[in-house]
């Protein structure tokens, strides 16, 4: 990466790392409560990997749940996973350690996944919510519409979609030099915070930036609307008032994994344009809230509300138990 990230950050001015090595400070301003914010992040990094995996689990095992809707389930929790282990275990060793120190490469390969894992999400929200409007709106047409084939087709859109649209930017990242600094305000390699280091015409950084985010949240948001637009129109012409609630009811949890998911994205993404005036540990904070609660709930919100989970769950862990005594015996 000659002259720019390797040798154009040759001014280390505030830490005496190599010029090749960028610094994640955490959280600026909140340093003194590092290690009191390390232990809800453990927790929900903890819960978000007993959770996701609970739910591959159970629907991996369970035949019956082996339809559209819980495909997307899957999903939705593989990526919850991963990317929750492509930030936790680097936040809390900063959080614990102080331990910031992140090679460039390392802090581009970071910065793509948590991106295009976030992009991936937002596909397979909306690939929900179409899955949603055709048990509604054509439910004699939805085994023939959502086929296994086309699950599967779905998954490999959202992967595809995720990874095109995130990388150009760790090569536009590359082109630019970093002369000024390389200590990151941040807890993980986040696009706009290594852009905002970068001295020289960051332009198209910040242009493909939000152009992505606006093809990805913009375009989702739209199409996540308008299908249940159509729904509460499909919903609004049945006559039974039992048939409208179990109608609803079957949108319950996946209007709640939007909610738990869209709406701190979104607030991080407005402070983050238009916040100028926000500190920075708010920006940072809410940076956070973004990528470790949503994995988190999602399992939770599934569990409690849909049924077919919530027992199964409960057979698989009753199972358990009956083996475990028929073990001891």
């Amino acid at each position: 990466m000659s002259s720019t990230l390797g040798h154009t950050m040759d001014s280390p001015n505030h830490t005496n790392l190599d010029p090749s090595i960028f610094f994640l400070l955490g959280i600026p301003g909140l340093e003194q409560f590092h290690m009191w914010l390390s232990l809800p992040v453990c927790c929900l990094g903890t819960a978000t990997i007993m959770g996701n995996i609970t739910i591959l689990v159970v629907v991996a095992t369970e035949p019956a749940l082996h339809k559209p809707v819980y495909l997307f389930l899957c999903m939705l929790s593989t990526i919850d996973l991963a990317a929750s282990l492509s930030t936790v275990p680097k936040l809390l060793a900063i959080l614990w350690c102080g331990a910031g120190h992140i090679s460039a490469s390392a802090c581009l390969a970071q910065m793509f996944f948590i991106h295009t894992f976030c992009m991936m999400e937002s596909t397979v929200l909306l690939a929900m919510a179409f899955d949603r409007y055709v048990a509604i709106c054509h439910p004699l047409r939805y085994a023939t519409i959502l086929t296994d084939t086309i699950v599967a087709r779905i998954g490999v859109v959202a992967m595809v979609r995720g990874s095109l649209l995130m990388l150009p930017c760790p090569f536009l990242i590359r082109r630019l030099s970093f002369c000024q600094s390389h200590v990151i305000p941040h807890t993980y390699c986040e696009h706009m915070a290594v852009v905002k280091l970068a001295c020289g015409d960051t332009r198209p950084n910040r242009v493909y930036g939000l152009t992505a985010a606006l093809l990805v949240i913009g375009v989702d948001l739209f199409c996540i609307g308008l299908s249940y637009a159509l729904i509460a129109q499909a919903v609004l012409r049945l006559s039974s008032h039992e048939a409208r609630s179990k109608a609803l009811g079957t949108c319950g949890s996946h209007v709640c994994v939007i909610l738990i998911s869209y709406t701190p994205a979104l607030f991080s993404f407005f402070t983050h344009r238009f916040g100028h005036q926000v500190p920075l540990h708010i920006h940072i904070l809410l940076a956070n809230v973004y990528l470790l609660f949503p994995p988190a709930l999602n399992p939770v919100v599934y569990g409690v509300k849909t049924k077919e989970i919530r027992e199964r769950v409960f057979r698989v862990f009753q199972r358990d138990q009956r083996t475990g005594l028929k073990a001891s015996e």
